[in-house]
This record gives structure tokens, C-alpha cells and sequence, in this order.
């Protein structure tokens, strides 16, 4: 990418602006809670994990006496399936700050269709990752650790009283509400950022040494949205519980890449201008993305623990994928416990293609052309030894197995372990999209999770008690049979 490192003062301003960002009011989040058929509300989180420890006895770090982390949490128990979504509206840290950051995390617990035991799985959305390839790439269309990658964190300042060339970066939330369909057995949910300002860190994947260039961002980017829906469908006959998760990645509006204050330059959709608002040339936001060969990424990473057990996850032809680089554009990922039971599928083939909109060609953004993704798992320290770049994921997701306590406690101890570690992760997952130019990405992959399936009537019959209760039967429709033939013999005789 030909551009230089901002300078400070653009990033002092957003300092400056986080501290007079108020929070949106959240409820409380209690035990009683779990026990319900469904929730869905905002909950501080930090208040809820302050509470929990002081309840609970365990000592929460000074650290986060002043964070709040506002999060739409929704929660489906339905036929023996829980499921727990979060997804973080903002964060503060007292006077000192205050990101929006789109972190998605869901926890699931149930008991396995083939054994009945126990299983909690978390899923989480760790980052949108622009990349640009090299010649020497080892995955084409896939960012890797020969490419030059940039981390997009998500910010949310309103800084358009500044300047008229500037973006307007005025990130706001809003929640797509918990619905279901009759039989509750479908269910949707999920949440919307518009607006979102990102900074654009270099960043080095390399599992021997991984970092970031935490001097300055390369760039300052708007994405008119980020969006996250999940649809769930249980089956509880089959023993399935389905989960359809459709990405967003709204276009890309604003650019501002180079050296402040005289050298920075600015990019939308008509046209480049420079420091002082004077139009450069006709050079847009698409342009400069296409021109630098820049394509777009999400990094996702999946974890699960059994009592008693290992998990492990491979692909079906049976390769392992935990900590290796496999590409599974056209396949899946099904993780296993030790004994072989199959827990969780995650399905990229059965949806390879995303639609890209393009709005220069259609500006009202109702058509598209359809392109493959490609998928692979990537090498786990890459991303969890790049501590520094997710401090703030970190903090919130060492707290999340206080939550597994209400789910499920009998694996609140595996889940402090595992879950809240990104390094104990079954797998990290990297679901790219080569055709980019900034416009408009959707995208939806599927998962599977195998639960206790319930019993029909004929399954009864074919199970424990089948047998009495044919018996049962039988001896019905002899006695009914006894007496129809009796019934004959009398009818006989009277007409006799």
C-alpha cells in the first residue's frame, strides 16, 4: 500500500472526543435469568462481572473497576439447546476512553445427539482484516504471512465539526430485535453498525513472531455498515440445531491515508482531496482500493470442552486443522470428542459465494454479482500471541465463562481455560473475499450442532419401554379381536 503513517494530532482529537460519549442505558443481568424460554436486552457486562465477583468471592483485577462494556446479549432455551449471543455496543474506561469495536461471541450448551453428555461451544468474530497480495503469497485470495496485512478495528468518534472534507465518523448501534416463529423453533437475532470509523494497523501473522506497528494507524477508513444476523433452526426430531450467520460489510465511504497535517490525503466517492479540501483529482475511494489491489477479511475462532473429554476438529477427508493453514473453501470443519462422537460441523462449502454490490454501477445497491470466498484455518499463535493488538477482546472474553456458570456449571472450570483463552482455541478460521474495490460484501456461512434429539411415539416404541408397550398393544387388539369373533358367535345364533 503506497501511503504513509498518520500523524498524532488526528489521533489526539479522538481522544479528546471519547471522553464525552455517554452510554446507553443497560439492565441488569441475573441468574433467573438462564432459566427463562428466552431474553433479550443491553447489559453492562463489566457491572454484571463486578457483582458476580463480589457475590461469588472471587477478586476481580482494580484494572476494571472503571471499564463498561455495553452489550446486546439475546438467549434461546428451547428443547434442551442454549444459546447465549453477545455482541459489544461500546466500551469505556472511566474519564480515560471510550471504542466501539464489533465483538460478536455466542455460547452454546447441550447435550451430544449420540451419548448425552455435555458440551459447551463458544464461536466468536475477532476482526475485519484488509489485505493486500504479494508475489510471493502462499494462498491466493487468502491473507497469509507473506501478504501485507492490516488489522481494521472499528472505532466510534464523531469528529465531522472539524472539517467538511473530513468523514463523518458517527458510529451508532442498532440491535435487530429477538424474534421467533410460532413453534419456537426458529429463531432470529443480531446487530447493525453503521457508520463505522476504523483505523487500519499493519500487522505481521507470523506465528514465530507476531505483532503490530502500535506506533501509528496507515489509515483512517468509514464503512457505512457492519452487520451481524443469526438465524437458528432447531430440529429436535433430527437432533439438529442449524445456525445461518449472514455477514454485512457495508461499503467503504471514506478514506484518510498519509501524513498529518500538511501531507494526509482524503478519499470518498467523488473524488481525492487534499489537506486543505482541495480537490486533487477524480480519483475516488474505489479507485485507490482497486488501483492498490486491497481485499477484505474476517477472522473468526471456535472453541469447545466436554467434561472428561478432548475435542478436536478436522476436516472430512481427516485432516487436523487445530493450529495448521488448511483450506476448506469448498469443504467443512466438524470437530469430534475424543471417542469420535461428532459435536459441530461448520459448513463453508454449502455456501462458498458472496454477493459484492456494486455502487458505482447500481448506487441504490439492489443488484450484485456473485463470487467465490475462500476459507481456510490459519496458525492460532499468529493471531492470540498479537496480545497487544486484542487487549480489549482479551478483557472481555476472560470474563465470559461467568455466564457458563448459569448455562452450564458443571463446565464452568474447563471454560475458565479455554473459552477466555484464544490460544486454546479448536481452530482459527479466515473467510476472505478476493473481489473487493470497497463496495458492499454479503455473506453467510452455516453451523451444526448435533443435540440430544427428542423422542417421537414411534421412536418410544422402538426404545426403552418399546417392548412392554407392545405388549401392551398386542394384548388390546386380542381382547378387541375376542370379542368381535364372540359378538359373531351370538349374532349367529340369534338368527338361527
Amino acid at each position: 500500500m503506497k501511503n504513509k503513517r498518520l500523524g498524532g494530532f488526528l489521533i489526539v482529537i479522538i481522544v479528546l472526543m471519547a471522553a464525552f460519549v455517554p452510554l446507553v442505558c443497560a439492565e441488569t443481568l441475573v441468574k433467573d435469568d438462564f432459566e427463562l424460554e428466552s431474553f433479550a436486552k443491553t447489559v453492562d457486562y463489566y457491572d454484571y462481572v463486578r457483582a458476580y465477583g463480589a457475590l461469588n468471592g472471587i477478586e476481580i483485577p482494580e484494572v476494571f473497576d472503571q471499564w463498561h462494556a455495553n452489550m446486546y446479549m439475546t438467549y434461546v432455551n428451547n428443547s434442551g439447546l442454549k444459546v447465549l449471543y453477545a455482541g459489544l455496543e461500546d466500551l469505556t474506561f472511566g474519564n480515560d476512553g471510550y471504542l466501539r469495536i464489533p465483538m460478536q461471541s455466542l455460547l452454546m450448551h447441550y447435550k451430544t445427539n449420540e451419548n448425552n453428555r455435555d458440551v459447551v461451544l463458544a464461536s466468536t468474530f475477532l476482526m475485519l482484516m484488509a489485505f493486500n497480495e504479494s508475489g510471493s503469497s502462499t494462498f491466493a485470495g487468502s491473507p497469509d504471512v507473506n501478504d501485507v496485512l492490516y488489522a481494521s478495528f472499528s472505532m466510534g468518534f464523531d469528529l465531522s465539526a472539524y472539517s467538511a472534507v473530513r468523514p463523518t465518523l458517527n458510529s451508532k448501534t442498532e440491535v435487530i430485535p429477538l424474534t421467533h416463529s410460532e413453534d419456537k423453533l426458529t429463531w432470529s437475532w443480531g446487530m447493525k453498525y453503521t457508520n463505522l470509523t476504523a483505523l487500519w494497523w499493519r500487522t505481521w501473522v507470523d506465528p514465530v513472531n507476531p505483532h503490530f506497528e502500535n506506533s501509528w494507524p496507515l489509515a483512517i477508513t468509514t464503512y457505512d455498515e457492519l452487520t451481524f444476523s443469526y438465524s437458528l433452526t432447531i430440529d429436535p426430531l433430527a437432533g439438529t440445531a442449524t445456525l445461518r450467520e449472514n455477514h454485512v460489510i457495508g461499503r467503504m465511504r471514506d478514506l484518510v491515508v498519509g501524513l498529518f497535517p500538511l501531507l494526509w490525503t482524503y478519499y470518498n466517492s467523488t473524488g481525492h482531496y487534499g489537506a486543505l479540501g482541495r480537490k486533487l483529482d477524480d480519483d475516488t475511494v474505489y479507485d485507490f482500493i482497486g488501483d492498490n489491489g486491497l481485499k477484505m477479511s474476517i477472522i473468526n475462532f471456535q472453541t469447545s470442552v466436554m467434561a472428561d473429554h478432548e475435542t478436536h476438529s478436522e476436516t472430512p477427508s481427516g485432516q487436523d486443522v487445530t493450529n495448521s493453514e488448511t483450506v476448506v473453501s469448498d469443504s467443512s470443519i466438524d470437530t469430534f470428542a475424543d471417542d469420535g462422537e461428532r459435536i459441530f460441523t461448520a459448513d463453508f462449502g454449502v455456501k462458498k459465494s458472496y454477493e459484492l454490490y456494486d455502487c458505482l454501477a447500481d448506487p441504490t445497491e439492489q443488484t450484485f454479482t456473485t463470487y467465490d470466498s475462500t476459507t481456510r484455518t490459519a496458525r492460532i499463535e499468529g493471531f492470540a500471541g498479537n496480545g497487544g493488538l486484542f487487549q480489549y477482546h482479551v478483557g472481555l472474553m476472560k470474563f465470559l465463562p461467568l455466564v457458563v456458570v448459569h448455562m452450564f456449571p458443571g463446565l464452568y472450570a474447563e471454560s475458565v481455560s479455554t473459552i477466555a483463552n484464544m490460544s486454546k482455541a479448536n481452530y482459527f478460521y479466515i473467510i476472505a473475499y478476493p473481489e473487493y474495490s470497497g463496495f458492499r460484501i454479503e455473506h453467510d456461512p452455516v453451523f451444526t450442532a448435533y443435540i440430544a434429539a427428542e423422542t417421537s411415539p414411534i421412536d418410544d416404541v422402538r426404545g426403552n419401554g418399546g417392548i412392554v408397550l407392545l405388549v401392551l398393544i398386542a394384548a388390546v387388539v386380542a381382547i378387541v379381536a375376542l370379542v368381535f369373533v364372540l359378538r359373531r358367535k351370538r349374532e349367529v345364533k340369534v338368527a338361527i
